[in-house]
């Protein structure tokens, strides 16, 4: 009966890896790299453009809170146009860019998870076999010209691991993660922007047709008006020369309705587009423009820190970059890391999970990097180089938000008050042309004040449609200057981001 070699105990040499081993893994490391400090940026008091805002009824408007329930999440409804409720409910749905971004956001999250992945050990198992024989022939061989043979059955596992001691993977998640939000802030941003578009193209689609109809209108009447030269003419009261400016004016105005009716169709398509359907089988049927604008209170300039996915994507820009640098600093430092490998192996099959077939191995490695001809000193500058210029990405970001909200807020107050300058240019127009058709009927006038009429009061009905388009677009480029109703909190922490929870902000819908 075969006799095993009795197990003695490891060895202290064996133990002391062992506590070595134990000791590393309660160790939280020190972390090398600058601690992350947001940088200050200079923001003023109030919005120089805004001005007393002023409610519907009259009063004062009190301005609203960055957690302003009308201007959270689904802000179009402040136009309480149930149309263009339902094609933002379709873009949320079905927009390929904010499904792209979407995409991009689950990929930058995944890298967290593959960063994470580091702190954990690397366990790699190779069971294998191999039957060998020696040569006949081969030299140095005793009995030369007799075969041996021999079976080898391994099954070796290996564990390798490498403590934080320096928070180089500590750091690496860290950056991975800002990354991440920075994927989640860039979501957020292109989802306000399509919708924003979407709104825009909207009132821009009603807005031709309203010139739409006005040149409608505009034909109609000047059909009526060549009639009348036509008769007058025939009757010599008027001159071959008035018929020929009637057929003119009226050729004139329906040459133009192509070009409107082309530009519609462009808008149809855009919006078709944003909500992911085909244009070919997207059809918006014609509407005036009846949406009137409403009040958007414009808050206080250091809450757009809080409110522009945009400046939040920036921020965490200077986030990663500044965990780069405490990857990069770690390189300084000696990376250590255990091994432990052990298995089974064995010439019989039978012997094979037997404790005397049994093989291990168990200790640290410490590699340190002696010269390098100053590579990581470059690299370490290079990073705060980096870093710096992230800075001043940053405060440009938030200097443009700045400069849009006041472009806008001008806009609004600015065309307030053109539109209702116009609405008098247009009656006094009006006035004009009645009066001209008058005189003209009766013989006192020529058909040409009529022409200069007829012209001016054209011009003048479609300055106003264009300016309460315009309107109507800037006050679109108000809500997305000033964050949409998105506000910091809905930006998914580094929490959520590393253990794979998502936020209302990094959803799709």
């Amino acid at each position: 009966m075969q006799k095993f070699a009795r197990f003695t105990p490891p060895s202290l040499r064996i133990l002391a890896c062992a506590v070595l081993f134990a000791a590393l893994a309660m160790v939280e490391g020190c972390t090398v790299g600058p601690d992350y400090v947001r940088p200050s940026v200079a923001t003023p008091a109030s919005f120089k453009e805004a001005g007393p805002a002023v409610s519907p009824d009259g009063t004062t408007w009190t301005p609203a809170s960055p957690q302003d329930a009308a201007q959270r999440g689904a802000w179009w409804k402040i136009y309480q146009e149930p149309e263009l409720d339902e094609l933002e409910d379709r873009l949320n749905r079905s927009n390929q860019n904010i499904a792209q971004a979407y995409q991009n956001f689950m990929a930058a999250r995944a890298q967290v998870s593959q960063a994470r992945a580091s702190y954990a050990p690397t366990a790699t198992l190779q069971p294998a076999y191999t039957r060998s024989g020696s040569s006949f022939s081969a030299p140095g061989i005793p009995n030369r010209g007799v075969r041996f043979t021999s079976n080898d059955f391994n099954f070796p596992l290996a564990i390798s691991w490498e403590p934080d001691l320096w928070g180089r993977i500590g750091n690496t998640v860290r950056e991975y993660a800002n990354a991440a939000q920075v994927s989640a802030a860039d979501l957020a941003n292109k989802r306000l922007s399509e919708q924003a578009n979407l709104a825009q193209y909207y009132f821009e689609l009603r807005g031709q047709d309203e010139l739409i109809a006005l040149n409608e209108q505009t034909i109609e009447a000047y059909r009526k008006s060549l009639a009348l030269t036509e008769v007058l003419g025939r009757t010599g009261i008027d001159s071959a020369q008035s018929v020929a400016q009637a057929q003119l004016n009226l050729k004139t105005a329906e040459a133009s309705a192509t070009n409107l009716r082309l530009a519609r169709a462009q808008y149809e398509h855009a919006i078709a587009l944003l909500t992911g359907e085909p244009a070919s089988t997207f059809s918006l049927p014609a509407r005036p423009l009846t949406t009137t604008v409403p009040v958007i209170p414009a808050g206080i300039p250091s809450t757009l820190l809080q409110r522009r996915p945009d400046i939040a994507a920036a921020e965490r820009s200077m986030s990663q970059a500044n965990a780069l640098i405490g990857v990069e600093t770690a390189a300084f430092y000696p990376t250590v890391s255990i091994s432990l490998s052990g298995g089974f192996e064995s010439s019989l099959l039978q012997n094979w999970f037997t404790w005397p077939a049994r093989f291990f191995s168990l200790g640290p490695s410490v590699s340190q990097t002696l010269f390098d001809g100053g590579l990581r000193t470059a690299t370490v500058a290079q990073y705060k180089a980096q870093y710096e210029g992230t800075v001043a990405a940053y405060r440009q970001t938030v200097l443009t938000a700045f400069q849009q909200t006041e472009d806008y807020l001008a806009a609004q107050r600015i065309l307030a008050t053109q539109l209702e300058q116009q609405k008098a240019v247009v009656a006094a127009a009006q006035r004009y042309y009645d009066l001209s058709t008058a005189r003209y009927r009766t013989g006192v006038d020529t058909y040409l004040n009529v022409f200069v009429a007829q012209t001016a009061l054209l011009s003048d009905q479609q300055t106003m449609i264009t300016l309460r388009v315009q309107q109507m677009t800037s006050s679109v480029q108000l809500i997305e200057a000033l964050g949409g109703g998105w506000d910091v909190s809905q930006l998914p922490g580094q929490k959520d981001v590393t253990t794979g929870s998502e936020s209302t902000s990094a959803r799709r819908n």
